[in-house]
């Protein structure tokens, strides 16, 4: 009985959104912009757009641009659907799971390496099968973004201090 009013409250929480493929734009390999809605994909960290990773050969490259190209390619020509929360995050963007067809972008991000869970453990198995197979960013090193944003913040604030 308190499983089914706790799924029947979920289903009532979340609000769907359908788009066709043409009005999606990719910002960045966690977020994307459809028609005037800005929307992250909850519950995964992609790295940022300007971030740097190694590969196992120690060889530097655009990690950032790298999720964000894989992001591209999953919604390239799929219609796309989200499920979305009630609440924003702290720029206002709608936090949702969203899908391409069927696939779930949140997950396929993070099972091929390109993202990592994030805030809470839904997509922690698809983070362990990527670092397990090195896919994405776990083919050599890397910094989770959270950290990275943080250094990166604090150099800015360093750099414009007197």
């Amino acid at each position: 009985m308190k499983l089914n009013l706790c799924f029947g409250i979920i289903s009532v929480v979340l609000y769907a959104l359908s788009v066709q493929a043409e009005t999606v734009r990719v910002a960045d390999g966690d977020s994307l912009e459809i028609g005037e809605r800005r929307i992250r994909l909850d519950g995964i960290d992609a790295p940022e757009f300007t971030q740097i990773c190694q590969t196992s050969d120690g060889k530097n490259y655009n990690c950032g641009i790298e999720a964000l190209h894989y992001l591209e390619s999953l919604t390239a020509g799929k219609d796309i659907n989200c499920r979305c929360l009630p609440e924003k995050d702290r720029y206002h963007r709608e936090l949702c799971e969203c899908f391409a067809d069927n696939l779930s972008l949140n997950k396929a991000m993070t099972e091929a390496g390109w993202a990592v869970a994030y805030r809470d453990k839904t997509y922690l198995p698809a983070e362990k099968s990527a670092k397990q197979n090195k896919r994405g960013i776990w083919q050599g090193k890397n910094m989770r973004p959270a950290i990275y944003r943080i250094l990166h913040e604090a150099e800015q604030q360093t750099k414009t201090a007197p």
